[in-house]
């Protein structure tokens, strides 16, 4: 697509990687890509990497950001999950290098990245994605709002307008109807999952949207993922085992493995106080081997390695129904054999909060499942086969369709965009996605 045919812009800010989507006045979405180590891609991890350069401070984002988190050559910060923090008064900001970065500073700095070179893309409509629930055990959203839309502002964007990502889903399947149709989306992220129940009525040549429900829940991919270590990696490194302490035995502190939940967090138990407590706890435990594996850990962040081969596992679980988790690096060798059937017993109570979430969406619209037309399912999630089936059960199997695991959203904002942006079709709904105006 040519610069001057881009008429609106989609932003899917996502926890783990964030997507561009531009669309033309005929309705064509393309997502923008980017360079990476393994070729051109169409997602930008949602990470930022600072290190230090005699007295400048150096940052790089999304691939590149990887790239140095993998070679791990000097001395850097790794900083990833921002979304998460978005809603969280507990949070508000980080010293990097002496230099005080506010959260909103954080998000600006990593959508300066994100749309760095695209100079133009700054200049149009731009529908950014919003989950229905953010993150956290006590979220507040307009903490969140108002940091997100700051950091909006501050990267040079703002009139940008914020729409819940479920309902971009919705609008880029709602490309296709034919008919009038009600729609159940479920949109499955990194630190949340959020559901919407829309109505599409045709009006003329357009699709009218009328939303009838939202919901949220922050459980998603990064809970399945900590599933997997919590089960299986957490007890090589010592997880459940103890240390003697006056002729008593005592289990090793929690929080050395809650960190495991973002592989990132690793590295904040480089501090000298927490590697001085391992290192003591090591001379009277009673399994000190998998405490020194754990510091080696640790000390040679290798949290992004070990994600790595988590990610894959659970992929793989998606088509097999046994598969061999290994892990092997300076010394650390872990290994076992995880079934589908494991692992589903594993996120079982994820699922049922994913349940409740789906359920009670469809209760809020009035409707019985009888009355869903269709289900839409996006994210990568949406491909754990478990997940597939909470839908497939309760709704007919015919009726559950799955979007792009990563571009449905974005695709669908900028269509949210191009429709407000086209005179006399603001606040009607769906645009005709091949009509230029």
């Amino acid at each position: 697509m040519n610069d001057g045919d881009i008429c609106a812009v989609g932003i899917d800010f996502g926890t783990t990687n964030s997507v561009v989507a531009i669309a033309d006045r005929r309705g064509q979405v393309e997502t923008l890509s980017w360079p990476s180590f393994g070729g051109p891609t169409h997602t930008f991890r949602t990470a930022l990497m600072f290190w230090r350069e005699g007295r400048s401070l150096k940052h790089v984002a999304g691939p590149a950001a990887l790239q140095r988190a993998i070679a791990a050559e000097d001395e850097q910060r790794f900083i990833q999950s921002i979304k998460t923090y978005l809603a969280s008064p507990f949070f508000s900001e980080t010293w990097l290098y002496g230099e005080r970065f506010t959260i909103e500073r954080l998000v600006s700095t990593f959508l300066n990245h994100l749309l760095d070179g695209r100079d133009q893309v700054r200049t149009l409509p731009i529908f950014s994605g919003r989950p229905v629930v953010f993150a956290g055990e006590r979220p507040d959203e307009a903490l969140a709002i108002g940091r997100l839309t700051k950091a909006y502002a501050d990267a040079g964007l703002p009139q940008v307008a914020l729409a819940y990502e479920p309902v971009g889903a919705a609008y880029w399947y709602a490309r296709g109807l034919t008919r009038d149709e009600t729609v159940l989306v479920a949109d499955f992220g990194g630190g949340t999952s959020d559901f919407s129940v829309l109505r599409f009525r045709r009006n003329g040549k357009a699709f009218v949207a009328e939303p009838l429900a939202h919901t949220g829940v922050g459980v998603a991919g990064d809970t399945f993922d900590y599933r997997i270590v919590t089960n299986v990696v957490a007890p090589q490194l010592g997880k459940g085992t103890s240390y003697r302490s006056f002729g008593k035995l005592l289990p090793i502190p929690a929080y050395f493995y809650s960190a495991f939940a973002q592989w990132h967090q690793l590295s904040w138990l480089k501090s000298g106080a927490a590697l001085t407590e391992l290192g003591k706890l090591i001379a009277v435990a009673e399994a000190p081997r998998m405490l020194e594996d754990l510091r080696t850990m640790i000390e040679m962040d290798l949290g992004f390695d070990l994600y790595r081969v988590v990610n894959g596992v659970k992929a793989a679980l998606s088509d097999a129904d046994t598969v061999t988790f290994r892990f092997d690096r300076e010394g650390i060798v872990i290994e076992s054999e995880i079934t589908r059937r494991d692992f589903e017993a594993w996120i079982a109570p994820d699922l049922a909060k994913l349940a409740e979430a789906m359920e009670r969406a469809v209760a809020q619209a009035g409707l019985e499942f009888g009355d869903i037309d269709a289900v839409f399912l996006t994210g990568g999630t949406s491909f754990v086969p478990a997940v597939r089936a909470l839908f497939q059960n309760r709704f007919h199997a015919e009726r559950v369709h799955l979007g792009d695991a990563f571009q449905s959203v974005a695709a669908g904002l900028a269509l949210m965009a191009l429709d407000q942006a086209r005179p006399g079709t603001e606040g009607r709904g769906l645009a005709p996605p091949c009509h230029a105006s």
